[in-house]
């Protein structure tokens, strides 16, 4: 403490000293004299460093410019680090020293009254270091704020946040406008890209040790372990070192300084910069320059216990852009207006500046290149070129990255770095970082408090036993909760980073009936609630739900029928009668054919005329069995049997298959096919009380007085069974994976359709907001990409009847072949191609008859006779005696 007492009464002796020797300089008769005012906390470091660039500054100005038509004469007014004494300085000096501008003052509390003052006598107030939102340099056209207000770092905030996947962010600052002012832009930063706040730490300045260990110790009971800081380093200096007491500088928590605090690093003594380790930060960044290097080492010189800063940097050019400024307004109107009246206070009895107009008009229009890179005002405000990332690490700190107005967070800023600002990782943005607790594990950003709390996590106690099922110990009367819901979570929690202490709470009493529907149940105030809940929309509204851990949708199932009726002529049933009566009819041309082709050299088909039409018959019947009696003689005849032989055998043999399909196989179909044909019959159809599925029934058109409840499997079975003309329902809807349950059991008699709703499938949930879901949407792919998932599903799905597929994989339990009978659209070349070939053998015979027999045709006698005597001799037989050859035995008879 004495050390810099001694200190900062060396460096006022030193400022003292040059600016007198400044002040004499100015005291010649070419040049005016302007007094400008400085409002400071004389004697602290920070003023004491900005006071040497302040003199830095007008020394090279006018070392610059020997011709200047004016010179600055400094007043000083010490604020005393108070906002009242910072008035009553500016008030002295305007007052009894007339300044033209006031510099100053330190910090945004004391300037807020300031500005009032300064819009009053016009007296231009510049500030280089009050950097609060709430001082909008709009309201007053005499504030200049020659830095940045805070605002202009939360998008560099925000981004690194985002970049780092963080869901939830607590601000930790001041209990001051200056702490405050940064809030309303944060806050609407972070909610643009979805970050909640869950609550707010607010420290006061004037705060003892334990109250700000007590106000840590509520932050180590809340899960969310991002911090944002924005406090001075004065209060920052008392925090972190608590911080490091209490916990919270371990791994596993992140913290972001804002450039209140990193800023003034350098004028940190070690032992709090080492409180500080691993913590990210923002700072201004300055374009490396010969004339900042060079700044760099005469203000080494001048204040050695001091490195670089920010406010001896913009105190620099601040005072240059004055001094400009002045000397571009000119020497003219120096003089205030007097205010008439007495008895007035001395506020009101300011003077008005007939300068201010002019400079700060001459303000506005400044521009040059100054130590921290281009000077200009903007609003009466500079604006943000670029700010650095930096990692506090050791006594010190590295540059980790950047940030800019165009390009987001870079690694660097050489003309080849672009934005990577959509599908990248923070390693794109940029460099390794040292987190606290001295590690590269980048803190997840949300953690279960280790102050023993187990999360409350609600189940139901009235749904399918398989998912959800809770019953009493009957010795130790503790609840037990299993099924595939419950084993699914906790190997979604065994899959997760980081251990996640929980119980479960049933949604009933003690009898086991429950307080309400789904609806109800993820309505109360749990952390969480496991079980077949249903993801819907109306209900995202209100709640957070994971990943889908089951498949979704919703199905129809109806019972199975056979559909063939098997009676005593179900031997017909195999071919349409159109391939009966073509088959039939096709016997009877058959044998036509062949006793035309045959009854006149062949004795078998001789004989009376009832003998041969019997023989006719026979022979094509007998083809059937492939042992007719009667020979064939004629070549044609032969042909035309060998057609009808290939017909026999496909038609046979195609009819035995189908018979034997029908005799021996169930036909199973679907009693309906789709919800359409429901809705049209009129039907009464089965849903799972308590269901959102009632709801999208009536949506879809069905009655309340056509829907039935059923709780169990058990019951929708015996719905089904009944059917709806007993007092049961004609199909039953489910969501699929309850479809799968209930197939397992009952595969043989009913069968899924279609999935007749689309929804997302069961998932677990959580409240609005709740970090948890990303960590247990991730876990939950981990189990369903392992083997895991499918141990689950077979411990808790089997089939009870072990024939039963999975009705998921493979919904048609029973392969249904839907009869189709014979039909003569499938054998209608064959009968074509035969047709054909008795056509040509008729054909044939015709034309060598009337060949060999055309003599009658040239015989005396009417055209009649001539007929009548054709005929007979068409139909009478050649008879060959045994031994000689047969006169008709040629090509007409063939």
């Amino acid at each position: 403490m004495k050390r810099h007492l001694i200190l900062n009464n060396l460096v006022s002796a030193f400022l003292v000293v040059v600016l007198a020797a400044e002040l004499g300089k100015g005291q010649n008769t070419t040049t005016q004299v302007i007094n400008v005012g400085v409002v400071t906390d004389v004697g602290t470091t920070a003023s004491n460093l900005s006071l040497i660039a302040i003199n830095m500054s007008l020394s090279d100005f006018y070392s610059a410019r020997p011709g200047s038509r004016t010179r600055l004469l400094l007043n000083f007014g010490d604020s005393r680090d108070d906002v009242v004494g910072a008035a009553a300085a500016a008030l002295d000096l305007i007052k009894n020293k007339e300044v033209k501008a006031i510099l100053g003052p330190r910090t945004s509390m004391q300037a807020s009254f300031m500005i009032e003052v300064g819009q009053k006598s016009q007296v231009p107030i510049i500030s280089f270091s009050a950097t609060s939102p709430f001082l909008d340099s709009g309201r007053s056209p005499y504030f200049f704020r020659s830095t940045y207000d805070d605002s202009s770092q939360v998008q560099a905030i925000s981004e690194i946040i985002k970049v780092f996947g963080w869901r939830e962010v607590v601000p930790v600052y001041e209990d001051n406008a200056f702490g405050e002012g940064i809030m309303p832009d944060l806050t609407d930063a972070l909610q643009a890209i979805n970050i909640r706040i869950p609550y707010r730490t607010v420290i006061s300045p004037n705060a003892t040790d334990d109250e700000i260990s007590a106000e840590l110790l509520t932050l180590m009971t809340k899960p969310t372990r991002v911090f944002v800081v924005h406090m001075n380093r004065f209060l920052a200096s008392r925090l972190f070192p608590k911080a490091m007491e209490t916990g919270l500088m371990k791994e596993g928590y992140a913290w972001i300084l804002t450039n209140g605090v990193i800023d003034n690093l350098g004028l940190m003594n070690e032992t709090d910069i080492k409180a500080m380790q691993g913590v990210l930060g923002i700072r201004t960044h300055f374009p490396i320059s010969e004339e900042l290097k060079t700044f760099r080492s005469r203000l080494a010189k001048a204040f050695p216990v001091s490195d670089l800063n920010v406010y001896g940097v913009r105190a620099y050019d601040t005072t240059t852009a004055l001094a400009m400024a002045v000397e571009e307004a000119g020497t003219s109107n120096l003089t205030f207006s007097e205010t008439d009246g007495r008895n007035i206070s001395d506020l009101e009895a300011l003077s008005v500046s007939q300068y201010g107009p002019r400079l700060i008009r001459a303000l506005s229009e400044i521009k040059f290149r100054g130590l921290a890179g281009d000077y200009h005002f903007i609003d009466r405000q500079l604006q943000v070129p670029v700010f650095e990332i930096v990692n506090v690490v050791g006594s010190g700190e590295m540059v980790v990255g950047f940030w800019t107005q165009e390009k987001g967070l870079v690694r660097d800023l050489s003309p080849s770095s672009r934005s990577t600002r959509t599908f990248s990782t923070w390693k794109d943005h940029l460099n390794p970082i040292i987190w606290p607790g001295i590690t590269t594990t980048v803190p997840r950003g949300w953690e279960i408090p280790t102050n023993g709390k187990k999360l409350q996590i609600g189940v139901p106690v009235d749904t399918f036993p398989q998912f959800v099922k809770v019953k009493k110990d009957p010795i130790t009367h503790e609840t037990i909760v299993t099924g595939f819901s419950i084993d699914f979570f906790e190997a979604v929690i065994q899959a997760m980073p980081y251990d996640v202490s929980h119980r479960y709470i049933p949604f009933g009493d003690q009898d086991g009936k429950p307080y309400g529907n789904f609806n109800d149940l993820i309505n109360q105030v749990y952390d969480a609630v496991v079980g077949d809940t249903t993801i819907l929309a109306n209900r995202s509204s209100y709640v957070d739900f994971t990943l889908p851990y089951t498949t979704s949708g919703v199905g129809m199932v109806v019972p199975l029928k056979d559909s063939v009726t098997r009676s005593s002529f179900i031997f017909f049933t195999p071919l349409t009668w159109e391939l009966w009566v073509t088959t039939l009819a096709s016997f009877f041309v058959l044998g036509f054919v062949v006793w035309i082709l045959e009854h006149r050299v062949n004795t078998d088909f001789t004989g009376p005329w009832q003998y041969q039409i019997s023989t006719m018959f026979w022979f094509s019947f007998s083809i059937m069995v492939f042992a007719p009696r009667e020979r064939v003689l004629s070549f044609s005849a032969r042909v035309v049997v060998i057609s009808w032989y290939f017909i026999v055998l496909v038609l046979t043999q195609s009819y035995t298959a189908s018979l034997s399909s029908l005799l021996t196989t169930q036909q199973l179909n679907p009693t309906e096919t789709s919800m359409k044909n429901l809705l049209a019959k009129g039907g009464h159809v089965g849903y799972q009380r308590d269901s959102y599925i009632s709801g999208k029934l009536r949506e879809s058109g069905f009655p309340n007085s056509r829907l039935v409840p059923f709780n169990s499997a058990e019951e929708c079975e015996e719905l089904l069974r009944k059917g709806p003309s007993k007092g049961g329902v004609s199909a039953a809807f489910m969501e699929v994976p309850y479809v799968k349950v209930f197939l397992g059991q009952y595969c043989k008699k009913y069968r899924m359709v279609e999935v007749s709703f689309d929804v997302d499938g069961f998932g677990f949930v959580f409240p609005i907001g709740s970090p948890l879901v990303a960590d247990v949407s991730r876990a939950i792919l981990k189990v369903a990409e392992s083997n895991k998932a499918t141990q689950l599903e077979d411990a808790w799905f089997k089939n009870i009847d072990e024939t039963c597929p999975d009705p998921i994989t493979n919904p048609d339990p029973n392969p249904t072949v839907t009869f189709r009978k014979l039909g003569l659209d499938s054998f209608w070349v064959l009968f074509a191609a035969a047709a054909v070939v008795w056509f040509i053998a008729l054909l044939r015979f015709v034309v060598y008859f009337f060949m060999n027999n055309r003599d009658i045709l040239r015989e005396d006698g009417t055209h009649r006779e001539r007929m009548q005597s054709m005929w007979r001799r068409f139909i009478a037989p050649v008879v060959t005696p045994p031994g000689e050859q047969n006169p008709g035995h040629g090509p007409g008879n063939n």
